[in-house]
């Protein structure tokens, strides 16, 4: 079975970019400084209101990679071990090349993608006009297609949900925050033009995504015949 696991980063829009009517709507609960600005960092959440930085793919057969992340102007580069190939684009372009690889695996590999990433993608997509070449929202009890390591590791959330960071922590697995960048920095690296940082480190997620997903298939995967 061919295998991807994958990532994105995304990042809201300015809320005084939206239109009056808009802003009232986003606005409609907020009744305090402390939740206006909760309401500005759920912007990165949705897909309406925010758009893809990067999207990191990993292939954990072969260990190849490849990153594709928005930069203001054309930018190309190989990871240190050249196994990765990084390349820039508008939020379309990235977008569309992620649907041209994606469809050609049987399965594959995400955490949180079904509560996020995934459909983030296909909406995101749709808004833009950009078409999508496979359902990333199959049945969900299904791992053969996608399988989502938040769900296999809360047992279809019967357990208590952790962080990606938390959970490699616990199996020993090198966090991919032991740079000290995290999700949130994602505004601060953009406006300090620093794209390629982006794009490292949401590979390193997806590296990170793909020891998880070993560590799984091993110990916790039933493979009964």
């Amino acid at each position: 079975m061919s295998r991807v696991v994958f990532d994105i980063e995304s990042l809201g829009f300015p809320l005084e970019s939206f239109d009056a009517e808009t802003q009232t709507y986003l606005l409609r609960f907020a009744d305090s400084p402390e939740k206006v600005d909760d309401v500005r960092k759920n912007l990165n959440l949705h897909p309406f209101t925010a758009q893809v930085l990067c999207i990191a793919l990993h292939n954990p057969d072969t260990g190849k990679g490849r990153v594709f992340f928005q930069s203001e102007q054309a930018d190309e580069f190989q990871s240190d071990d050249r196994q990765c190939l990084f390349s820039s684009g508008t939020e379309r372009e990235i977008l569309a090349q992620f649907w041209d690889a994606v469809q050609h695996y049987e399965q594959f590999i995400t955490f949180n993608g079904r509560g996020f990433d995934c459909p983030f993608l296909m909406l995101r997509s749709a808004a833009l006009g950009v078409p999508t070449t496979r359902n990333l929202m199959p049945y969900r009890y299904d791992p053969s297609t996608h399988c989502d390591l938040l769900d296999q590791l809360t047992f279809y959330q019967v357990t208590r949900r952790f962080s990606l960071d938390f959970y490699c922590k616990s199996f020993g697995i090198p966090s991919p925050k032991a740079n000290g960048i995290s999700g949130l920095d994602m505004r601060a690296l953009m406006e300090q033009k620093r794209y390629r940082d982006i794009a490292t480190y949401c590979y390193g997620d997806v590296l990170a995504t793909a020891e998880l997903h070993r560590r799984w298939d091993e110990f916790l995967n039933y493979h009964g015949a």
